[in-house]
Protein backbone atom coordinates (compact mmCIF):
# COMPACT_ATOMS: atom_id res chain seq x y z
CA UNK A 1 0.00 0.00 0.00
CA UNK A 2 1.15 3.63 -0.62
CA UNK A 3 1.96 4.80 3.11
CA UNK A 4 2.37 8.59 3.51
CA UNK A 5 5.18 9.11 5.99
CA UNK A 6 6.07 12.25 8.34
CA UNK A 7 9.12 12.96 9.81
CA UNK A 8 10.60 10.52 6.87
CA UNK A 9 14.09 12.33 7.14
CA UNK A 10 14.45 11.87 10.86
CA UNK A 11 15.63 8.98 12.93
CA UNK A 12 12.92 6.54 12.88
CA UNK A 13 11.49 7.84 9.89
CA UNK A 14 14.65 6.23 8.19
CA UNK A 15 14.25 2.66 9.52
CA UNK A 16 10.24 2.94 9.41
CA UNK A 17 11.44 3.70 5.13
CA UNK A 18 13.86 0.59 5.29
CA UNK A 19 11.28 -1.72 7.14
CA UNK A 20 8.08 -0.74 5.03
CA UNK A 21 10.06 -0.75 1.61
CA UNK A 22 10.73 -4.50 2.80
CA UNK A 23 7.37 -5.67 3.62
CA UNK A 24 6.44 -4.22 0.00
CA UNK A 25 4.82 -1.06 0.89
CA UNK A 26 5.46 2.32 -1.20
CA UNK A 27 6.54 5.32 1.05
CA UNK A 28 5.84 8.45 0.29
CA UNK A 29 7.23 11.27 2.65
CA UNK A 30 5.52 14.10 3.74
CA UNK A 31 7.82 16.99 3.33
CA UNK A 32 5.54 20.02 3.92
CA UNK A 33 6.24 22.25 7.18
CA UNK A 34 3.84 21.21 9.96
CA UNK A 35 2.80 24.49 10.66
CA UNK A 36 2.04 25.39 7.14
CA UNK A 37 -1.21 24.51 6.87
CA UNK A 38 -1.96 25.14 2.81
CA UNK A 39 1.67 23.57 2.26
CA UNK A 40 0.46 20.24 4.70
CA UNK A 41 -3.43 20.12 2.59
CA UNK A 42 -1.80 20.75 -0.73
CA UNK A 43 0.70 17.61 -0.59
CA UNK A 44 -1.89 15.44 1.05
CA UNK A 45 -4.12 16.00 -1.69
CA UNK A 46 -1.48 15.14 -4.46
CA UNK A 47 -0.53 11.89 -2.26
CA UNK A 48 -3.73 10.75 -1.86
CA UNK A 49 -2.07 7.91 0.80
CA UNK A 50 -3.65 4.26 1.50
CA UNK A 51 -2.65 4.47 5.34
CA UNK A 52 -0.38 7.44 7.23
CA UNK A 53 2.23 7.07 10.23
CA UNK A 54 2.89 10.44 11.75
CA UNK A 55 6.12 10.68 13.21
CA UNK A 56 7.31 14.03 12.68
CA UNK A 57 7.93 15.94 16.24
CA UNK A 58 9.90 17.84 18.16
CA UNK A 59 11.27 15.12 20.24
CA UNK A 60 14.02 16.35 22.63
CA UNK A 61 12.60 16.96 26.28
CA UNK A 62 14.76 19.36 26.91
CA UNK A 63 14.37 21.70 23.60
CA UNK A 64 14.68 25.34 24.23
CA UNK A 65 11.58 26.72 22.80
CA UNK A 66 8.60 25.55 24.66
CA UNK A 67 6.14 26.91 22.25
CA UNK A 68 7.48 25.17 19.79
CA UNK A 69 6.14 21.91 21.25
CA UNK A 70 2.90 23.17 20.70
CA UNK A 71 3.41 24.46 17.25
CA UNK A 72 4.76 21.40 15.61
CA UNK A 73 3.95 18.47 17.75
CA UNK A 74 -0.19 19.35 18.48
CA UNK A 75 -1.44 22.41 15.88
CA UNK A 76 0.88 20.68 13.19
CA UNK A 77 -1.15 17.53 14.31
CA UNK A 78 -4.34 19.40 13.76
CA UNK A 79 -3.40 20.34 10.00
CA UNK A 80 -2.30 16.84 9.08
CA UNK A 81 -5.54 15.48 10.15
CA UNK A 82 -7.72 18.51 8.43
CA UNK A 83 -6.14 17.48 5.56
CA UNK A 84 -6.54 13.63 5.61
CA UNK A 85 -10.02 14.63 6.50
CA UNK A 86 -10.79 16.44 3.80
CA UNK A 87 -9.41 13.77 0.54
CA UNK A 88 -11.95 12.02 -1.34
CA UNK A 89 -11.05 9.04 -0.55
CA UNK A 90 -9.34 8.98 2.88
CA UNK A 91 -7.33 6.36 4.40
CA UNK A 92 -7.52 3.01 5.96
CA UNK A 93 -5.51 4.15 8.85
CA UNK A 94 -3.52 6.88 10.45
CA UNK A 95 -1.29 5.63 13.00
CA UNK A 96 -0.20 8.99 15.10
CA UNK A 97 3.19 8.31 17.15
CA UNK A 98 2.52 9.93 20.70
CA UNK A 99 4.76 9.32 23.50
CA UNK A 100 5.63 7.04 26.96
CA UNK A 101 6.02 10.52 28.09
CA UNK A 102 2.94 11.44 28.81
CA UNK A 103 2.63 9.13 31.97
CA UNK A 104 4.79 11.31 33.77
CA UNK A 105 6.16 9.83 37.64
CA UNK A 106 3.70 6.71 38.14
CA UNK A 107 3.28 4.70 41.39
CA UNK A 108 2.77 1.32 39.10
CA UNK A 109 5.12 -0.08 36.58
CA UNK A 110 5.01 -1.42 34.52
CA UNK A 111 2.38 1.15 32.81
CA UNK A 112 -0.72 0.00 30.94
CA UNK A 113 -2.40 2.45 28.38
CA UNK A 114 -5.46 2.98 30.90
CA UNK A 115 -2.96 4.54 33.47
CA UNK A 116 -3.81 7.99 33.97
CA UNK A 117 -2.02 10.43 31.85
CA UNK A 118 0.32 12.88 34.37
CA UNK A 119 2.92 14.91 32.09
CA UNK A 120 5.77 16.93 33.92
CA UNK A 121 6.97 18.61 30.76
CA UNK A 122 5.98 20.44 27.87
CA UNK A 123 6.96 17.90 25.05
CA UNK A 124 4.82 15.19 27.23
CA UNK A 125 2.04 18.09 27.57
CA UNK A 126 1.98 18.85 24.08
CA UNK A 127 1.98 15.14 22.90
CA UNK A 128 -1.10 14.29 25.33
CA UNK A 129 -2.64 17.67 24.13
CA UNK A 130 -2.10 16.12 20.45
CA UNK A 131 -4.31 12.64 21.37
CA UNK A 132 -7.16 14.55 22.75
CA UNK A 133 -7.20 16.83 20.32
CA UNK A 134 -7.29 13.60 17.55
CA UNK A 135 -10.52 12.39 19.06
CA UNK A 136 -12.21 14.91 17.82
CA UNK A 137 -11.61 13.06 14.00
CA UNK A 138 -11.69 9.84 15.00
CA UNK A 139 -15.53 10.00 14.08
CA UNK A 140 -13.52 10.78 10.17
CA UNK A 141 -10.74 8.84 10.44
CA UNK A 142 -9.48 5.49 11.18
CA UNK A 143 -6.93 7.03 14.09
CA UNK A 144 -4.26 4.71 16.23
CA UNK A 145 -2.07 6.52 18.60
CA UNK A 146 1.19 4.81 19.73
CA UNK A 147 2.87 5.58 22.85
CA UNK A 148 6.19 4.33 22.12
CA UNK A 149 8.66 3.93 25.17
CA UNK A 150 12.89 4.81 24.68
CA UNK A 151 14.19 3.30 21.84
CA UNK A 152 17.31 4.12 20.10
CA UNK A 153 19.62 2.72 17.53
CA UNK A 154 22.11 4.09 14.96
CA UNK A 155 21.81 7.20 14.03
CA UNK A 156 19.59 8.82 16.69
CA UNK A 157 20.87 12.43 17.79
CA UNK A 158 23.62 12.79 20.06
CA UNK A 159 22.26 14.93 22.13
CA UNK A 160 19.93 11.56 23.67
CA UNK A 161 21.65 9.37 26.27
CA UNK A 162 22.46 6.15 24.44
CA UNK A 163 23.89 7.26 21.71
CA UNK A 164 25.91 9.71 23.82
CA UNK A 165 27.09 6.98 25.52
CA UNK A 166 27.84 4.94 22.45
CA UNK A 167 30.02 7.45 21.21
CA UNK A 168 32.32 7.95 24.11
CA UNK A 169 32.73 4.51 24.96
CA UNK A 170 33.57 4.10 20.82
CA UNK A 171 36.19 6.97 21.10
CA UNK A 172 37.75 5.53 24.27
CA UNK A 173 36.74 8.61 26.13
CA UNK A 174 37.69 9.00 30.06
CA UNK A 175 34.89 11.19 30.83
CA UNK A 176 31.39 11.33 30.00
CA UNK A 177 29.11 14.25 31.80
CA UNK A 178 25.67 13.49 32.45
CA UNK A 179 22.56 13.93 34.51
CA UNK A 180 20.55 11.39 36.95
CA UNK A 181 21.96 8.27 36.07
CA UNK A 182 19.62 6.27 38.34
CA UNK A 183 16.90 6.82 35.83
CA UNK A 184 15.43 3.31 34.75
CA UNK A 185 14.24 3.47 31.15
CA UNK A 186 13.67 1.02 28.53
CA UNK A 187 15.99 1.28 25.86
CA UNK A 188 14.60 -1.02 23.30
CA UNK A 189 15.51 -1.08 19.40
CA UNK A 190 13.88 1.04 16.49
CA UNK A 191 13.81 -2.01 14.42
CA UNK A 192 11.50 -3.58 16.73
CA UNK A 193 9.45 0.05 17.03
CA UNK A 194 9.13 0.42 13.09
CA UNK A 195 7.59 -3.34 13.42
CA UNK A 196 5.23 -2.54 15.52
CA UNK A 197 4.04 0.24 13.60
CA UNK A 198 3.62 -2.07 10.63
CA UNK A 199 1.71 -4.24 12.63
CA UNK A 200 -0.37 -1.56 13.82
CA UNK A 201 -1.05 -0.09 10.49
CA UNK A 202 -2.22 -3.68 9.63
CA UNK A 203 -4.06 -4.69 12.24
CA UNK A 204 -4.67 -2.18 15.06
CA UNK A 205 -7.98 -0.89 16.21
CA UNK A 206 -8.81 2.56 15.13
CA UNK A 207 -9.64 4.73 18.58
CA UNK A 208 -7.18 2.26 20.44
CA UNK A 209 -3.95 3.56 21.73
CA UNK A 210 -0.87 1.31 22.11
CA UNK A 211 2.03 0.63 24.03
CA UNK A 212 5.15 0.15 22.21
CA UNK A 213 7.55 -1.44 24.77
CA UNK A 214 8.97 -4.19 25.57
CA UNK A 215 8.80 -3.96 29.39
CA UNK A 216 12.14 -4.68 30.57
CA UNK A 217 13.46 -1.04 32.17
CA UNK A 218 17.41 -0.33 32.24
CA UNK A 219 19.43 1.71 34.58
CA UNK A 220 22.23 4.07 33.13
CA UNK A 221 24.54 1.73 35.24
CA UNK A 222 23.81 -1.21 33.55
CA UNK A 223 23.64 -0.16 29.97
CA UNK A 224 27.35 1.77 30.83
CA UNK A 225 28.51 -2.01 32.08
CA UNK A 226 27.53 -3.59 29.38
CA UNK A 227 29.45 -0.59 26.88
CA UNK A 228 32.42 -1.16 29.15
CA UNK A 229 32.54 -4.71 28.76
CA UNK A 230 31.78 -4.38 25.18
CA UNK A 231 34.27 -1.54 24.27
CA UNK A 232 37.28 -3.02 26.63
CA UNK A 233 37.04 -0.03 27.95
CA UNK A 234 35.95 2.40 31.11
CA UNK A 235 34.08 6.04 31.12
CA UNK A 236 33.84 7.57 33.74
CA UNK A 237 30.35 8.87 34.98
CA UNK A 238 30.33 12.72 36.02
CA UNK A 239 27.41 14.15 37.07
CA UNK A 240 26.67 17.48 35.40
CA UNK A 241 24.18 19.54 37.37
CA UNK A 242 23.10 21.54 34.28
CA UNK A 243 22.09 18.13 32.57
CA UNK A 244 19.92 17.33 35.50
CA UNK A 245 15.94 17.92 34.98
CA UNK A 246 14.09 19.41 37.36
CA UNK A 247 10.84 17.06 36.10
CA UNK A 248 12.66 13.93 35.64
CA UNK A 249 10.62 10.75 35.38
CA UNK A 250 12.30 8.26 37.21
CA UNK A 251 11.14 5.07 36.10
CA UNK A 252 9.10 4.79 32.58
CA UNK A 253 8.74 0.91 31.78
CA UNK A 254 5.76 -0.24 29.70
CA UNK A 255 2.72 -2.91 30.02
CA UNK A 256 3.05 -4.26 26.24
CA UNK A 257 0.31 -6.69 26.80
CA UNK A 258 -2.73 -4.97 24.48
CA UNK A 259 0.21 -4.64 21.56
CA UNK A 260 1.42 -8.54 22.14
CA UNK A 261 -2.30 -9.71 22.27
CA UNK A 262 -2.55 -8.04 18.74
CA UNK A 263 0.84 -9.39 17.75
CA UNK A 264 -0.33 -13.09 18.67
CA UNK A 265 -3.94 -12.61 17.00
CA UNK A 266 -2.38 -11.86 13.67
CA UNK A 267 0.35 -14.19 14.27
CA UNK A 268 3.18 -11.65 13.94
CA UNK A 269 6.34 -12.32 16.17
CA UNK A 270 8.28 -8.78 16.98
CA UNK A 271 11.91 -9.15 17.27
CA UNK A 272 13.80 -7.40 20.14
CA UNK A 273 17.01 -7.27 20.31
CA UNK A 274 18.96 -7.70 23.62
CA UNK A 275 20.62 -4.93 25.14
CA UNK A 276 23.89 -6.18 24.48
CA UNK A 277 22.80 -7.19 20.78
CA UNK A 278 21.62 -3.07 20.40
CA UNK A 279 24.62 -2.31 21.52
CA UNK A 280 27.08 -3.86 19.84
CA UNK A 281 24.99 -2.86 16.81
CA UNK A 282 25.83 0.64 17.86
CA UNK A 283 29.24 0.66 18.41
CA UNK A 284 30.12 -1.37 15.38
CA UNK A 285 28.20 1.31 13.54
CA UNK A 286 30.25 4.11 14.87
CA UNK A 287 33.34 2.51 14.48
CA UNK A 288 32.14 2.20 10.40
CA UNK A 289 30.91 6.06 10.59
CA UNK A 290 34.34 6.93 11.77
CA UNK A 291 36.19 5.12 9.56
Amino acid sequence: MKILLTGAAGFTGRFFTDAARAAGHHVVALTANLTDREAVHQQVQQAAPDAVVHLAAISFVGHADDAAFYAVNTVGTCHLLQALAALPLRPTKVLLASSANIYGNCESSPIAETQAPAPVNHYAMSKLAMEHMARTYMDRLPIVITRPFNYTGPGQAPNFVIPKLVSHYGRRAPVVELGNVQVEREFNDVRMVCDAYLALLAHGQPGEVYNVCSGQPYTLQQVMDTLADLAGHAVEAQVNPAFVRANEVHRLCGNPARLQQLCAAANITLKQPSLREMLQWMLDQAHADRH
